[in-house]
């Protein structure tokens, strides 16, 4: 299902009062001076935002120290070592929700992603609790041709995953979960943990019942010389890709009759 934000009623001043349900997440491994920028723009259109710094060494916790200390509606977690973005996000989510929170914005800290849709993306959510609102990518001439392939070859395997709920794009981490059905999906299964989270998240919460939206947010690609930093090892997660793919087929058949009653519902409403 595909939403225009500009039917959608924004919130008054939500960088200024704190949000009791929704927060903005950003997990960051060596990011750079870009994990600044993205921080105060997150800052710019919502309250509360929290880091988590996934065991970065680029003292990157000491550069948002300098922010946090004149911002409490900045919150920093430093684990100790790489764990992953998944691990990072789960981090954060256990804490949300032991806090009260019902639901995360998630964002990468390179700077990619639109922060001016935040306070959008957290009306959608609010209007709608048991879908997952998600971003699809608008490249511009900035984007890796090889990424964008790539990713077209992964949302063809999400689309069968799930038994075609709904298009959305499985790889674009700018989106709002519910916590807990996230931090028990996560729970559950011993991956999701590094490049392999925003597609399986996706979809075993599609499963759970979860209504995928998607919206459509512009995405640039920031050249080394711009401060553009990218973790993506080509070998190594398309490899973990392949074998997430090919894990989430093996389940969705061996509950093939669930699956497909729970997509008969879904195409009632």
């Amino acid at each position: 299902m595909d939403i225009s934000l500009a039917t959608v009623a924004l919130p008054d001043d939500p960088a200024e009062a704190g949000h009791p349900t929704h927060l903005v997440l950003i997990p960051s491994y060596n990011s750079g001076p870009k994990l600044i920028e993205t921080v105060r723009a997150a800052r710019r259109h919502w309250t509360p935002v929290w880091v988590v710094i996934d065991g970065s060494t680029d003292q990157s916790d000491a550069a948002l120290d300098r922010l946090t200390a004149d911002d409490d509606a900045i919150r920093v977690f430093v684990l100790p070592k790489n764990a992953g973005k998944g691990a990072a996000i789960l981090h954060g989510v256990r804490v949300a929700e032991r806090e009260g929170y019902s639901h995360v914005l998630t964002m990468d800290a390179d700077g990619q992603h639109p922060a001016e849709l935040i306070p959008g993306f957290m009306a959608l959510s609010a209007a709608n609790p048991k879908s997952l609102i998600l971003g699809d990518p608008v490249f511009d001439d900035t984007a890796p041709l090889v990424r964008v392939l790539g990713r077209k070859l992964s949302n063809w395997w999400t689309d069968v995953e799930t038994l075609w709920t709904g298009r959305f794009d499985s790889l674009f981490g700018f989106r709002v979960y519910p916590v807990s059905a996230l931090r028990e999906v996560m729970d559950r299964h011993r991956w999701m943990r590094r490049f392999d989270f925003d597609a399986e998240a996706a979809v075993r919460l599609v499963w759970r019942g979860y209504r995928p939206i998607s919206v459509a947010a512009p995405v640039r690609y920031f050249r080394p010389s711009e401060g553009g930093v990218s973790h993506f090892h080509y070998v190594r997660d398309n490899v973990l890709l392949s074998w997430m793919h090919l894990r989430l087929v093996a389940a969705l058949l061996a509950g093939l009759p669930r699956h497909l009653v729970r997509r008969l519902r879904s195409s009632r409403h």
